[in-house]
């Protein structure tokens, strides 16, 4: 008994232990959390009382507390809290995770998603409602990591599992709802696009103010990294896209190659292929978005508008070779080749674009009422600089083919085929290629189009059975056989001459010595006869010669002689004028010295008569003296007396006497 009263204090103390421990662990005075773990804190009662409205007491009400306990040993007034330890809120790598708010401020009419406040993380859930942040799916997604979150105002919904605390079944059904749309939409992972795949992202986005009336494509908005406040990188966050003026609906910016964490619950994303321009092709772009712009393609032409390029219309300027990560939801590209292709006007016969397939051979009437069809092609070019001219006018090149072309090509072809018979349409085949080359390049210009060359292939009967045009190409290989027999007989007659020449040349060949010699003696004659000439050409030269010198001697001779004979001439007519002047100038002085003209012309007249009578040797005293009638003192004196009487009247100008007239006429 003694032993048993010395245990009892002992006792007392161990069951004072287990009690204490009993009251503190029902009380929940003391916690300890884990490092990895993290406890939501409930308050089980408050001089405050409960809270007015929403799930969080964020004035020290009963109810769930903002913040959370994270690792450590922590201490509670008795019976007032209740810790709810969960997990720390982990994703892993490569993954991403979605946030459901259970208290906030409702969402907007227009909204799809809530907003989150600038600034705020989902580990503070204090701080996200003050700043307004909004309950229901968020549009701000949790990357790779580990995160202390309340999970009585956040749920949070990842591949594996969704951590979440205490839920109710019909909040359970709608996580789950949302879990089965993100996995659908592959929202779990991020987009990753391969260069590899050659492929693009078309946005849509499901959140935000809806397009204007008009519209297709949401235009851009936040693409500039410079201006942080709305640079909303590629989707990636959400509140910058909404920030900028971003609409739903469709994006006209694309992803291309790279990793994006887009929230899939805000946009999603539809993989297209690259557009590729091929070599020898240009794109013709059609907008169907973009501003109303003005017309660039002239005042020329009016089959249209072309727009510069990112207006709404056709482009004016086609996408060259390449690949390009154009949206097709904006707009459509049409490939337009620009090599040179050709369209073939015949059944089961396709060229590689396969813009003919539906063409056939032109039907034709002859002029000789024959009905053949024609097989035609023609290589076409297109400017790829006038692409878009021929896109805007015929929507595609199908479309101009077959509505444009066909019926172009047919009737011109037509109105060929009623200008020839049948015969001059096999036989002047060349001929009227020729001629449509040239005469459809104008027409096909019309068209922007440029005309290569016209190919024409050979008249078919247009029904099976009908042998016509066979008859008719029999008659014609008729013609030829007997035209190449004409030819034959024509290469045998020249063959006889040929054989007759060469006959002829064998017996030159036998007479070769003797033609030989015989050439050789003329070739010797004709050599000699040229000497001679040569020698007698040299002495005509040589005769020539002498005689042009004697020529110019003589010439020379007579032109000195002239020239002397003139010279004394000269001297001569000089000294007579010089003799003459003397001559006056003595007669002058004579004349004043006899006192008169008269005078001295009588004087003169004597002294010529005397020098004539002396030159003459007549005796001045005649021998024999003959007298007048009247004798020596006759009234009209002798001969002598009357002959100079009537010289000197004569020379005087007097009257002569007639007594004196009659003397003189005697004696002569």
């Amino acid at each position: 008994m003694s032993n048993l009263l010395a245990l009892g204090p002992l006792v007392g103390s161990a069951l004072f232990v287990v009690l204490a421990a009993v009251f503190v662990a029902a009380s929940g005075m003391v916690r300890y959390i884990g490092n990895n773990r993290v406890a939501v804190v409930e308050k089980l009662w408050s001089r405050r009382g409960s809270i007015a409205g929403g799930l969080i007491a964020l004035k020290e009400e009963a109810g769930f507390q903002p913040d959370v306990v994270r690792g450590g040993l922590h201490f509670f007034f008795p019976f007032q809290y209740r810790l709810h330890v969960q997990s720390l809120v982990t994703i892993p790598q490569g993954r991403i995770g979605y946030v459901f708010a259970r208290d906030g401020a409702p969402l907007e009419a227009d909204q799809t998603l809530a907003t989150h406040p600038a600034g705020v993380d989902f580990q503070d859930a204090r701080k996200f409602l003050e700043a307004g942040g909004q309950k229901g799916p968020q549009r701000k997604i949790l990357r790779e990591g580990a995160y202390a979150i309340n999970l009585a105002q956040f749920v949070v919904v990842t591949k594996d599992r969704t951590f979440a605390l205490s839920l109710e079944r019909s909040e359970a059904d709608l996580l789950e709802q949302m879990a089965e749309i993100i996995e659908e939409r592959g929202g779990f992972e991020p987009v990753v696009i391969k260069d590899a795949d050659d492929q693009i992202g078309v946005i849509t986005v499901h959140d935000g103010p809806g397009l204007p009336s008009g519209e297709l494509i949401a235009p851009l908005v936040g693409v500039h990294p410079e201006d942080t406040a709305t640079y909303h990188n590629s989707f990636q966050e959400a509140g910058k896209f909404l920030a900028a003026g971003g609409r739903k609906g469709r994006q006209l910016q694309v992803l291309v190659e790279g990793t994006y964490y887009i929230n899939r619950l805000f946009a999603t994303v539809e993989r297209i292929d690259k557009t590729v321009v091929e070599v020898g092709q240009v794109g013709v772009v059609v907008s169907y978005t973009g501003a109303l712009g003005a017309d660039t393609s002239g005042e020329g032409y009016r089959h249209g508008e072309l727009v510069a390029n990112g207006e709404r219309g056709v482009w004016r300027d086609p996408l060259l070779p390449g690949k390009y990560a154009f949206n097709t939801y904006a707009g459509r590209v049409t490939m337009v080749p620009t090599t040179n292709f050709i369209l073939k006007w015949e059944t089961m016969a396709v060229g590689s674009h396969k813009f003919d397939e539906n063409l056939a051979e032109v039907s034709l009437i002859t002029r000789d009422a024959f009905e053949p069809t024609l097989p035609v092609s023609v290589v076409v070019h297109i400017d790829y600089r006038k692409a878009p001219l021929v896109i805007q006018r015929f929507g595609d090149i199908k479309k101009l083919v077959e509505q444009t072309l066909d019926p172009m090509v047919s009737a011109y072809f037509k109105n060929i085929g009623q200008t020839r018979t049948l015969i001059e349409l096999l036989q002047d085949r060349s001929a009227i290629q020729s001629q449509s080359s040239e005469e459809m390049k104008a027409k096909f210009g019309l068209y922007n189009l440029e005309l290569q060359e016209v190919l024409i292939g050979t008249p078919r009967p247009s029904a099976s059975g009908d042998d016509q045009i066979e008859k008719i190409l029999t008659q014609l290989r008729q013609r030829q056989i007997a035209d190449e027999q004409i030819g034959t007989y024509e290469r045998q007659k020249f063959a006889a001459q040929k054989e007759r020449e060469l006959r002829e040349a064998e017996a030159l060949a036998k007479q070769q010595t003797a033609i030989t010699e015989s050439q050789l003696s003329i070739q010797v004659q004709q050599n000699a006869g040229k000497a001679s000439l040569a020698r007698s050409e040299q002495e005509a030269q040589q005769r020539r010669t002498l005689a042009k010198a004697d020529a110019d001697a003589t010439r020379l001779l007579g032109e000195g002689e002239a020239g002397k004979v003139v010279a004394l001439a000269r001297a001569e007519a000089e000294r007579v004028s010089k003799v003459g002047l003397a001559t006056a100038e003595a007669i002058a002085s004579q004349v004043e010295a006899s006192g008169g003209a008269r005078y001295q012309l009588a004087r003169q007249v004597a002294e010529r008569f005397a020098e004539a009578l002396e030159t003459s040797g007549v005796d001045v005293v005649p021998k024999v003296s003959i007298t007048g009638a009247g004798g020596e003192g006759g009234a009209n004196g002798g001969v002598m007396q009357a002959l100079l009487t009537l010289l000197m009247s004569e020379k005087l100008g007097l009257a002569v006497d007639a007594s004196d007239q009659r003397a003189a006429e005697e004696v002569e």
